[in-house]
């Protein structure tokens, strides 16, 4: 080892120069990571694979302006230099650090981190004169020429590098080291890799238009970080994430102030920051610093409704109670993410030169400002969308700066509204790789799969001592959990088991198709298709708990008092099953009933027998609901919620594909099911926190926050109900007691209000929280985690090895295998809890998407079908905000227009727009014309024409008009409400399949796949995986609740 110093010249917090000089040590033995090593490196963890024609050395310039390009899977062999890496870190920041760093990690990908400023023959130390940037190309070239050196020449090393002069200084030193530019290596080592070729394009003409803005300060430059840092801390000013406002984009924005509200009661709603001056460059997600205004300036959200994003007026409409009002004065963190943008319509005001136009495009989320981009293909781009990224946004530009990634397709069509929700959403679901597909098991006719004799000895068999089955939705493929229920003790003791699928086994931690679930965290379940979260040869067979197939799985067994149901002892552990009965909810919620039906399984027997298992298997059941509803009753007691969701079955093709999901009518059987997965859980959790208090994964549901139900009780009191919020039991009473017995739908609804105004539920680890924080609201449950479904929740894969681990260490058996400690689980539960927002989110929107496409191809003024009864829920200055049950659509109705007009209702209740006013109350309004008064309460049905309102650069969505102020009466009476919903999913899906008929005929013209093939392919079409807990969400139901049923029923 060889000391030597190392001088960095640093900036001080105020702002001076400063000489530090640190020791610096230099070895020889630095590790290469390469796999044709022979000098013995310590090569610990990825190495770099052999067969490659050559290694790729980046330059430093090109990792941190091109790090976008080096991503590409299909680009192997890179070697980071740590100079390059510590460039990033000091030019780019944290967050883009951090992204090289995750790159490095990632075994999908072929990269490595070469330490070469502690390697003794690569150091070079910087000369006197010599610029930062020379120094480090140097630097990065004596690497390239020492792995080739230590590689014995094996290997080429190619170094690329935008720098012109060093191309020209170092491309004839050394045979074996090449020097080129990232163009040339594109097109001499990647010719068919377009994608690579039109970013690289995309970023440099990003890069050489960067400094054209003009001189003039469109907005106040931001504050230095250590300003920030300590402005925060002295409380001179407030840290919070940048939300602006959906509805009023232009103008509104706000922070929430978690942590201050209870020093300084004024902020409890947060603080508004009105006008883009104000907002001083920060974007929608960005983690920024705010100084509040003096209170004078202070001013309340805008409560009247915004027709359209460009209606936003300044000072005309009603606002709401003043409140803390604040401007921006840093950004602490920039979350720049891909942005779906829409090319305007061509204009002459767009500025445009021979080799390149500058753009700018409107980016498909209105709360994202208009980009600026650089491209060649403005006439040819028209009418598509395509993803750009952000690179800066300077105080002298009125918008950011950024480049284009790749293009989606044209706006309107199926396919790229699809990918356009994933992408806006940060949803990456790419096919599985060949490298993941070679770990999983192979089961084909020729080659069926068989159980480990190793394993059949280990587990706990219960093939021939349980009567196991399965209950799920009709057609159901993927069956993840069963159940069994047996007498012990000549009928004194009860045994409950719940057995799930074990993932696990097939997944080994750290294999690749371990972190490919990781990243996708869920299935995403999207309203014409699913991705699946693991490949199907797992998901939709061997870990499909099939009726009559020898399967692993992890199982709970209870033993409890025949009587009281009390339990007396709990079993863990791997067992064998075999599932006798498949059954679905009907049949089984039949043979419940003591109705005559058919068990297919049961079809091929003597009468004698098959009366004998039918008995059997119906006496399971009843006891099965017994336990249930007893289960059911203490949660109540403890104030377990029922909030409103929509319960949906799948209506099938020839080809088992989903034509149509149809609102399924609410069976006991449902419940039964729910509430065994549901205790599942609750006693996997306790399990896993009393093996591993602090290293456990749990799953908890915060207590709602007061002023969020303020729309619950402003509509019950209209409605002449009283809600209870203070407990979740005092809620969920008051909840059962406010029922109208004319009008259904007013429970309905308030369940609805009750559902949006819940917080969301939160995986956690446990050591990062105290015990009074695991409690699950929704639930009435001290401690909650997810167990039962690991094919579709990367929680539960976590969970299932923590259950194993807890296992192992009450046999006193060393697994081998280390704990993640709580920080590395904390932050797995972070990012599964950012992925399932996300997911929940494009299930929202997927669903809007298709009632848009639906209505798309109807006249609203001819077609009977856009014409629907819809209920009044909440009142607004210049109109209501309606639910229309029929296709499960929430939106605004106007009573006032943007000319003046108001509604005007006839004696009919036909309506029309006349000059007038309108007056808002708290539980009505009313609008004044020359007809009279008229008058439109919470919970009153008025008929509505449905429309699409189309936008060129935006998502459609619907527009919903007040025709009468009576409630519909359908032409056709007998045409119920899942009919409605049913038609509309099937008429999308059939225009779908017409929009992409020519593709599919060109695809049939390939050769076929074999069936092995098929297996693996990721999923386009759904199959049927869990639609009692997960498809629901799908249906075409109340919007806004969407997102918040799964976190708060789970």
């Amino acid at each position: 080892m060889i000391k030597t110093e190392k001088i960095l010249h640093l900036k001080s917090c105020r702002g001076r120069k400063v000489r530090v000089v640190r020791e610096h040590y230099l070895r020889e033995q630095v590790p290469c990571y390469s796999s044709l090593c022979q000098a013995d490196c310590d090569n610990d963890g990825k190495v770099l694979p052999g067969d490659l024609t050559h290694y790729v050395v980046p330059d430093v310039g090109v990792v941190v302006d091109y790090l976008e390009i080096l991503e590409f899977r299909e680009l192997q062999g890179i070697i980071f230099t740590q100079t390059a890496c510590q460039a990033v870190q000091h030019s780019k920041g944290r967050r883009q650090y951090n992204r090289l760093r995750n790159l490095l990690k990632d075994p999908r990908h072929d990269c490595v981190l070469f330490a070469n400023e502690f390697q003794e023959y690569s150091y070079c130390p910087r000369e006197k004169g010599e610029s930062q940037e020379k120094w480090q190309t140097r630097c990065v070239y004596s690497a390239a020429v020492w792995y080739h050196n230590h590689l014995a020449g094996m290997k080429d090393i190619v170094m690329i590098t935008e720098d012109r002069d060093a191309i020209a200084q170092y491309s004839s030193l050394n045979s074996g080291v090449y020097v080129i530019s990232v163009q040339d290596f594109l097109q001499n080592f990647w010719p068919e890799l377009q994608a690579a070729h039109e970013l690289y394009s995309s970023i440099s003409q990003a890069l050489q238009e960067k400094e054209s803005e003009g001189s003039q300060k469109e907005f106040a430059e931001h504050l230095p970080a250590e300003v920030l840092e300590a402005g925060i801390k002295s409380g001179r000013y407030i840290q919070g994430t940048l939300n602006v406002s959906k509805h009023r984009a232009q103008n509104e924005a706000s922070i929430m102030t978690e942590g201050l509200s209870s020093k300084n009661t004024d902020l409890s709603r947060g603080v508004l920051v009105y006008g883009v001056k104000n907002r001083n460059r920060a974007v929608h997600g960005d983690l920024v610093a705010v100084e509040l205004l003096p209170k004078s300036e202070w001013r309340g959200k805008v409560t009247a409704l915004t027709e359209s994003q460009g209606d936003e007026k300044s000072g005309e409409e009603n606002e709401s109670k003043p409140m803390p009002t604040g401007r921006v004065v840093g950004i602490l963190q920039r979350n720049w993410r891909d942005y779906v943008v829409t090319f305007p319509p061509r204009e002459g005001t767009q500025s445009q030169s021979r080799n390149s136009q500058r753009i700018l495009v409107v980016p498909w989320d209105h709360r994202i400002p208009k980009i600026r981009i650089s491209t060649q293909q403005a006439d040819a781009l028209q009418d598509h969308r395509l993803v750009v990224r952000i690179d800066s946004w300077e105080s002298t530009s009125l918008y950011p700066n950024g480049h284009s990634v790749r293009v989606l397709g044209r706006a309107g069509e199926l396919e790229t509204e699809v990918q356009t929700i994933l992408i806006e959403n940060c949803i990456h679901v790419p096919p599985f790789s060949d490298a993941q597909l070679r770990e999983m098991p192979v089961n084909t006719r020729e080659k069926p799969w068989r159980m480990d004799p190793a394993q059949v000895a280990e587990r706990r068999d219960l093939r021939e001592t349980h009567l196991v089955f399965s209950i799920d939705p009709q057609g159901c493929e993927d069956v993840d959990d069963t159940l069994s229920v047996r007498r012990l003790a000549g009928g004194k003791l009860l045994e409950l088991g719940v057995h799930i699928a074990d993932v696990t086994h097939f997944v080994p931690e750290g294999s690749l198709t371990d972190l490919e679930a990781r990243t996708r965290a869920t299935t995403y379940y999207l309203a014409d298709r699913r991705y699946d979260m693991l490949p199907a040869v797992l998901s939709a067979d061997l870990c499909s708990l099939l009726g009559g197939a020898d399967r692993y799985a992890m199982s709970v067994l209870w033993e409890l008092d025949a009587h009281t149901l009390a339990v007396n002892k709990v079993w863990y552990g791997r067992t064998l099953i075999r599932s006798s009965y498949q059954l679905h909810y009907e049949l089984a919620q039949a043979l419940l009933n003591g109705e005559e039906v058919e068990v297919p399984e049961l079809s091929e027997l003597g009468p004698e027998e098959k009366d004998a298992k039918l008995a059997q298997l119906t006496e399971a059941l009843e006891t099965l609901t017994h336990v249930a509803r007893h289960l059911r009753a203490q949660r109540d007691r403890g104030g377990a919620l029922e909030l409103e969701g929509v319960e949906v079955r799948a209506q099938l093709d020839e080809e088992r594909n989903i034509t149509a999901l149809v609102p399924r009518q609410p069976l006991e059987i449902h419940e039964t099911v729910a509430e065994c997965m549901i205790y599942a859980n609750h006693w996997v959790a306790r399990k896993i926190q009393e093996t591993f208090p602090h290293q456990a994964l749990l799953r908890r549901h915060p207590p709602p926050r007061q002023e969020l139900f303020s729309q619950l009780l402003e509509c019950a009191t209209a409605g002449g109900f009283t809600i209870d919020t203070r407990t979740n039991k005092s809620l969920a009473d008051s909840l059962d007691q406010a029922v109208d017995p004319q009008d259904p739908l007013v429970n309905r609804l308030l369940r609805m209000m009750a559902t949006t105004a819940m917080s969301q539920a939160l995986y956690f680890s446990t050591g990062l929280e105290s015990q009074d924080q695991y409690y699950h609201y929704g639930l009435a449950l001290e401690r909650y985690t997810h167990f039962t479904s690991p094919i579709r929740r990367y929680a539960d894969i976590v969970v299932h090895r923590l259950l194993t681990a807890a296992i192992d260490m009450e046999r006193g058996v060393d697994s081998g295998k280390a704990i993640a400690s709580h920080k590395e689980l904390e932050g797995i539960a972070q990012h599964i809890n950012c992925k399932n927002r996300a997911a929940q989110r494009a299930q929202k929107l997927s669903t809007v998407l298709f009632q848009c496409l639906f209505f798309k191809e109807r006249d609203p003024q001819t077609d009977q079908g856009c014409v629907a009864d819809a209920v009044i829920y909440s009142i607004r200055d210049n109109g209501v905000l309606v639910f229309v049950p029929e296709y499960g659509a929430k939106g605004p109705v106007y009573m006032k227009d943007r000319e003046g007009q108001v509604v005007a209702a006839g004696r009919d209740g036909s309506c029309e727009w006349q000059s007038g006013s309108v007056r808002r109350y708290p539980d009505h309004i009313t609008t004044t014309s020359s007809c009279g008064t008229s008058t439109f309460r919470v919970f009153d049905h008025i008929t509505v024409r449905i429309s699409v309102r189309s936008t060129h650069c935006h998502a459609d969505s619907l527009n919903l008009e007040v025709i009468s102020s009576k409630p519909h009466r359908s032409a056709e009476p007998q045409q119920t409400r899942s009919q409605g919903r049913s038609q509309l999913v099937q008429e999308v899906v059939r225009l779908a399949e017409e929009a992409h008929q020519q593709a599919q005929e060109k695809a049939a013209r390939r050769p076929k796949l074999s069936k092995e093939e098929r297996e693996f392919c990721q999923s386009k079409t759904p199959n049927l995986y869990s639609l009692l807990e997960e498809v629901r969400e799908l249906a075409l139901m109340d919007l806004e609740v969407v997102a918040q049923v799964c976190a708060t029923t789970a």
